[in-house]
Order: structure tokens, then C-alpha cells, then sequence
């Protein structure tokens, strides 16, 4: 008697939510808090890092979305380095994954905290966990529809703050010199952390197997979702830039509230940190979605234990998977400080990027057709080692061991398998 296939997961999602699930991923607390340390590093040459950042991830969107449509499963880059690049790189593109967006779950955790209540951030933050993995077990489509709210009251904001600013007699756009304070250094530094705000769109690839029409659907989600961030995060920086200028805004802890009040308007400021509290927990919502995936195909493969693997019958979601991401998030959050997890996770983020990169190098010949994948390689790699020393010194020892457990795996197996002549 065999034993009944195990439930997969359900494809329930469309064009709008996949677009809506990137945007819910990209449009989070990263533009309320990413353009403050950005200023720091490039001065008002933010917005030159702005756009080497904006180049790296659509060449990274490009790979992925050619990747996705040739495998449109759970995993995203761990399946495509796998499948392209072999069983070590989609190893290293999944453990990368997953460490980095785990410690990027604890920081948008605790910007909740943060914002709701500043002296109890820890607490909020577990809460907030608890809550967000209630929501992402409850089933996918659940997890879309809240994003989508998400996404409108997100962007609702936004759009208050950019009007706010540019229509203000305190706008001056000479503040816009792009003079960059901290060399070209400063400007990949700068664009390395506002990459953090960017690497959303992987999450709509790491849902593969619950998108209807993967091959037509995922593409396209991907391009759209980018391009309306792109979009976004350059009005915003233009507006705030105006207001503030370079200095001022490098020195603030809340900068578009903090705009919002020099523009002359103060009453919008608890309207903003109300916003910056939703749009952090919109993130951690699609965060828990990708990480709960990648870790789902890796304990297919055995890379991560087996037990992880397991679908709930009935709403068809790695319940497991998602329970022990929310434990770890939340044990984080309860006991870590994450101020440094931006660097330490575009770190992790972009080493993923660079093997997507390098696997959609290997879909075809052709000068014009291996473009894009070299120029997002080659940018992945300078702007992960552009970060902060302590993010990539934290950084590169995590993944080193990742894979020193990933060598003593395969000799423990080997061994095994030559004990069982």
C-alpha cells in the first residue's frame, strides 16, 4: 500500500498580488530608515548611490526574472544556482538567503517596536512576529490581501510627505548638488545600503509554486514591482534632500518625519512614524513569506532538517518552516540589538544576487545576452565589499560557516555511503 502524496503548495496568486507581495517587500521601513545612513557615507551623492543601486537590482530583477520563468519553484536562487551552477552554489545562494533576510525579520521587528512604542521595543517586536506568523500560516492569499492594504496605506503616506516637501517655501533644490562628500567610497557604500530597501523582488520569485502561471506571471511581476519602487524612492529622496539637505538629513533618526516638520507641517510627523511602523511590518510580513520558502527547498534537498519540508494539508503552507523562522525572528528581536543588521543583511542579500547573476549567465551565448548578468555580478560583489568592515567581516564569517556545515555534510555522507557496501 502507498503512502497518499504529500499535499504542495496551493497556486492561488496573480499578476496584482505577485506585484503587490514585491511591493509590500521593497516599499517598507528601508526607505524610512535606509536614506539617513545613506547621506552619512555620500552626503547629498545619495542619490548617485540611489541610482547604482537602482542599476544593480534591475540587472539582478533581469536574472531573476529569466531564471523564475525557466523554474518556477519554491526557492528562488537556491533552485536556479542549483539547477545552473550545481548542488554547492545553491547551497550558498539559499544559506545566504536566509541568514541575511532572518536578520533583516528581526530589524523590521524591532523598527515596529521602535516606532509604536520606543520603550518597549522589544516586547512590540516579539509581538509583532507572533502576529505576522499567525497571518502568513493562515495561507498565502491571507498574506497577499493584508500586503495590499499595506502597500495603499504605505504609499498613501509617501505620498503626503513628497507633497508636503516639494509645495514647502523651505524646498531648495540647490540642495541637490550631488557633490559627494565621501568619494566614490562613500557613494558605494551608500548604494550598498540602499540596496537593503531594494531586495524585495526576490520574494516574488520565492513563491513560485503559489503563483498561477509562473513562467508569464513572475516576469512580469518582478519588472513592475522595481520599476514602480524605483519610482518612488527617487521622488521621496528628491523631496526630502530639498528640505533638509545632505547634513541634516545624515544627522536624523527619522527623516521623513523630520522633513515633514521642517517643512512647516509638524502635525504630519505622528502620521509618518505611524506610516514607517505600518511599512516595517508590511516587510516583516513578506520577509517571513521568502525565508519560510527558501527554507522549505533547502529541507527538500536536506540541506536544512527534513521535518522543515512539511506542507499543512490544509492551508498549504510550510507550516513548519514558517514556525521555526518565527521562533528564531523572535528570540532575535527579544535579545539582540540590529542597528548593524541593514549592513550585515544587504551582505547576505547580495552574495544571493551574485549567484543568480552568475546562473543567468549560463541561460545562452551571446555578448547582449550575457550583459546584464555580468554587470549585476560584477556590482554585487563591489558593493558587498563597499559596506561597513564590521558588516562584511560578520558577513563573511557567517557564510564561511555555512560552508564548512555544507563540507562536513558531504563527507559525512560519503563516508555513509562507503560504509553501506
Amino acid at each position: 500500500m502507498t503512502n497518499p502524496p504529500e499535499p504542495g503548495l496551493r497556486r492561488t496568486l496573480g499578476a496584482s498580488d505577485a506585484v503587490v507581495v514585491g511591493l509590500g517587500s521593497m516599499l517598507g521601513a528601508g526607505i524610512f530608515a535606509a536614506l539617513a545612513p545613506a547621506a552619512r557615507a555620500a552626503g547629498s551623492g545619495l542619490l548617485l548611490g540611489l541610482a547604482a543601486a537602482a542599476v544593480v537590482a534591475y540587472c539582478n530583477a533581469d536574472s531573476s526574472a529569466r531564471l523564475a520563468a525557466l523554474y518556477p519553484a519554491s526557492g528562488g536562487t537556491y533552485v536556479y544556482g542549483r539547477e545552473r551552477l550545481g548542488d554547492f552554489w545553491g547551497y550558498l545562494a539559499g544559506w545566504a538567503f536566509v541568514v541575511g533576510k532572518t536578520a533583516s525579520c528581526a530589524a523590521m521587528a524591532l523598527t515596529v517596536g521602535a516606532y509604536v512604542w520606543p520603550g518597549q521595543a522589544h516586547a512590540v517586536a516579539v509581538g509583532a512576529v507572533v502576529l505576522v506568523t499567525a497571518v502568513d500560516y493562515g495561507g498565502v492569499q491571507k498574506s497577499a490581501w493584508v500586503t495590499r492594504v499595506i502597500v495603499g496605506v504605505v504609499l498613501a503616506v509617501l505620498a503626503s510627505v513628497v507633497v508636503v516637501c516639494l509645495t514647502s517655501g523651505e524646498a531648495d533644490f540647490g540642495r541637490l548638488d550631488t557633490g559627494v562628500e565621501g568619494g566614490v567610497g562613500g557613494v558605494l557604500q551608500a548604494a550598498g545600503l540602499l540596496f537593503f530597501a531594494f531586495a524585495g523582488y526576490a520574494r516574488i520569485a520565492t513563491l513560485g509554486e503559489e503563483v498561477r502561471d509562473p513562467a508569464r506571471t513572475i516576469p512580469r511581476a518582478v519588472r513592475v514591482a522595481l520599476g514602480v519602487t524605483l519610482a518612488v524612492y527617487a521622488v521621496v529622496a528628491v523631496a526630502v534632500l530639498s528640505v533638509l539637505g545632505a547634513r541634516e538629513l545624515g544627522e536624523s533618526s527619522a527623516p521623513l518625519a523630520d522633513a515633514a516638520r521642517a517643512a512647516g507641517v509638524p502635525g504630519l510627523a505622528p502620521v509618518v512614524r505611524a506610516g514607517a511602523a505600518v511599512a516595517a511590518l508590511g516587510s516583516l510580513l513578506a520577509l517571513l513569506l521568502g525565508v519560510s520558502r527558501t527554507t522549505l527547498a533547502m529541507a527538500r534537498d536536506r540541506h536544512l532538517p527534513g521535518a522543515l519540508a512539511a506542507v499543512h494539508p490544509r492551508f498549504r503552507v510550510p507550516h513548519r518552516a514558517e514556525l521555526a523562522v518565527g521562533v528564531v525572528v523572535a528570540v532575535l528581536a527579544a535579545t539582540v540589538d540590529v542597528r548593524g543588521a541593514i549592513g550585515f543583511s544587504s551582505f547576505g542579500v547580495l552574495t544571493y544576487y551574485a549567484v543568480a547573476n552568475a546562473s543567468a549567465w549560463t541561460l545562452g551565448p551571446g555578448v547582449v545576452a550575457r550583459v546584464v548578468p555580468v554587470v549585476g555580478l560584477a556590482g554585487c560583489l563591489v558593493l558587498a565589499f563597499s559596506l561597513p568592515a564590521v558588516s562584511v567581516a560578520v558577513g563573511a564569517a557567517v557564510l564561511g560557516g555555512g560552508v564548512a556545515a555544507y563540507g562536513v555534510r558531504k563527507v559525512w555522507g560519503r563516508r555513509k555511503a562507503r560504509g553501506g557496501r
